[in-house]
């Protein structure tokens, strides 16, 4: 998605991402997808000029292959294609981070993952590479620690990615000679 307008186009697939489709008049959808984007920025353009800039990215995502914009009884369904849920999936994912509490409350999260290797190798090496990006510990090739809560992005890490049945997350009080992973992460 190009620079200038590539917020405008993320928040429209986020919109309809979220909604799973939204509904607009048939006289003007940049109008009403505007006011539903922009209702709550306080960088306020005008409504003729945020309607301008919707219907460009409206556009663009329709040309892209991510968009399908259908007219049923008068008015316009604004829908993700195959292609826009994979690029919803990756604007979500690309925002997913792992918040660190000011204090440790002395739990270790363990994600523990057996993921099939044909169908499910993509999957399996984006939660790897989550995993490393976040900067958890390998205990074991499919055994990563974490002292910070963890449970709901990695929840969501795997619905994304259809892998749910395959991730675990255990939530345990000890693991037995921690020294190495304690010094990873800099606690006690």
């Amino acid at each position: 998605m190009k620079e200038r307008y590539g917020e405008i186009a993320k928040q429209i697939l986020v919109l309809v991402g979220v909604a799973g489709f939204v509904v607009v008049a048939a006289a003007a959808p940049g109008v009403v997808l505007a006011a539903k984007l922009f209702q709550q920025d306080r960088r306020r353009l005008s409504k003729k000029e945020d309607a301008r800039r919707t219907k460009q990215a409206i556009q663009r995502l329709q040309k892209n292959r991510l968009l399908a914009v259908k007219e049923r009884k008068g008015k316009f369904v604004v829908e993700l294609t195959k292609e826009g849920k994979q690029k919803f999936k990756e604007i979500q994912f690309e925002k997913l981070q792992i918040t660190k509490p000011p204090q440790w409350d002395k739990k270790w999260r363990i994600v523990i993952f057996d993921i099939p290797d044909k169908s499910f190798k993509r999957a399996r090496d984006v939660l790897r590479g989550k995993l490393k990006e976040w900067e958890f510990y390998p205990l074991q090739k499919s055994v990563w620690v974490c002292p910070w809560p963890c449970e709901n992005e990695i929840q969501l890490v795997a619905e994304l990615y259809g892998i749910v049945p395959y991730v675990n997350v255990v939530v345990a009080e000890k693991i037995l000679d921690d020294l190495s992973i304690r010094e990873h992460f800099g606690l006690p």
